[in-house]
């Protein structure tokens, strides 16, 4: 079972450094150099040098080993190292494990980072192409034979029954989309800027599987983004404004697979996340109505509304109507429908940019981020917030 009680991490840590490559669609260059220049310009942001650096977190799935980007970025010995498994469910697992290390005693100074061409190389759209046996492997293969190949594919069996239970059409998804390119319209990072959209070009848009279009799903893109954690206190003499880690979750559901949980008890919500859910509100004490800012993992717009209700901002099935109310201030900038996907490592950074007062879309006043991963696996959440 997972835990019932608050646990002893936040207020331990916080990000304190952000940096990140051009977001494109070919880099041209290789995945260690983007991850190098991603963690050397966190670290500049956080007014630390490769010296001050004693600890490396990154996913699995990854081509850039921590000592190999330790030599590269010239980081010299490490006393902490690790790497989080299941995909974008990873991102903000990342900093929970930064921040455990740091609040341990067992490094000073870790960064975190993601880098990938994920669109000039290893495309994770393109599906289950070759795999080594496993068990992760036989799991799939119970679904594969029949068609579901693609993220897309398996995302559309849940969303199909979440649109039957509540009576729903695709366009409900929509508001998702449109809400995402609009912010990423307004952000000159993004690879949709200047480029927002309309429900009715969502609607437009072709089918990839039913019921989702293909402004439901995701970009795919090159590029780096890494995060500087380090203690509070150590925090509040560097130069920039830290994002407190209040609270850190990872959860995984009952008889969780990744994609493909088809044989859960029902497919309209998301196990994982409410396991997050419980751990963030118990260890912050907060509430959805205490959150400023959703920096929502959004590779499919279906998912994005069931973790709204998972963590209780809606009831179930109104998810729809909560995000085209604005009632929480979304993905502001731009989600990975329209800034980039970095396994959600953008998002967590930019949630950091609305705690220090610097997004391109600034929520006014805003002093408490939610932020989560992938889901869909076992994912991961964070709330950040301002330094009291």
């Amino acid at each position: 079972m997972s835990l019932r009680n608050a646990d002893a991490l936040g207020g331990k840590a916080a990000i304190v450094g952000i940096g990140a490559t051009e977001f494109s669609k070919d880099s041209g260059r290789s995945e260690l150099k983007l991850a190098v220049e991603a963690v050397r310009a966190a670290l500049d942001d956080a007014g630390l040098t490769p010296a001050d650096v004693d600890g490396l977190v990154t996913f699995t799935m990854d081509t850039s080993p921590e000592i190999t980007v330790a030599q590269a970025a010239g980081i010299g010995e490490l006393s902490f190292f690790s790497r989080i498994h299941y995909g974008g469910g990873a991102a903000c697992a990342t900093v929970q494990q930064a921040a455990l290390a740091v609040a341990s005693g067992i490094a000073d100074v870790v960064v975190c980072y993601r880098a990938f061409n994920e669109r000039s190389g290893r495309r994770f759209g393109s599906g289950v192409q070759r795999r080594e046996p496993s068990a992760e492997g036989a799991a799939l293969g119970w679904n594969l034979p029949f068609g579901l190949l693609t993220p897309a594919s398996w995302v559309a069996m849940a969303a199909q029954r979440y649109l039957h239970t509540y009576g729903l059409d695709p366009e409900v998804f929509g508001h998702v989309a449109v809400v995402g390119r609009r912010h990423a319209a307004r952000n000159p990072a993004a690879y949709f800027h200047g480029k927002p959209i309309t429900l009715a070009e969502h609607a437009a848009s072709r089918w990839i599987v039913e019921p989702l279009r293909l402004l439901d799903c995701c970009q795919e893109t090159d590029g780096g983004q890494a995060l500087v954690v380090t203690s509070v206190e150590r925090a509040r003499d560097l130069p920039r404004p830290p994002a407190v880690v209040v609270a850190a979750a990872q959860g995984a559901g009952r008889s969780q697979e990744q994609m493909t949980s088809f044989y859960r008890d029902g497919l309209t919500g998301l196990p994982e996340t409410a396991v997050v859910a419980r751990q963030l509100w118990r260890t912050s004490g907060l509430t959805p109505a205490d959150i400023d800012v959703g920096i929502l993992y959004d590779h499919f717009t279906p998912f994005v509304l069931m973790q709204l209700e998972e963590f209780g901002f809606c009831r179930p099935g109104e998810a729809g109507d909560f995000v085209a109310a604005d009632t929480l201030p979304l993905n502001t900038h731009g989600g990975q429908l329209g800034e980039a996907y970095l396994h959600g490592m953008n998002g967590i950074a930019e949630a950091v940019r609305q705690i220090r007062g610097t997004s391109v879309n600034q929520v006014a006043g805003a002093a408490r981020s939610l932020v989560t991963a992938g889901t869909g696996v076992p994912t991961s959440g964070l709330v950040l917030g301002a330094d009291d």
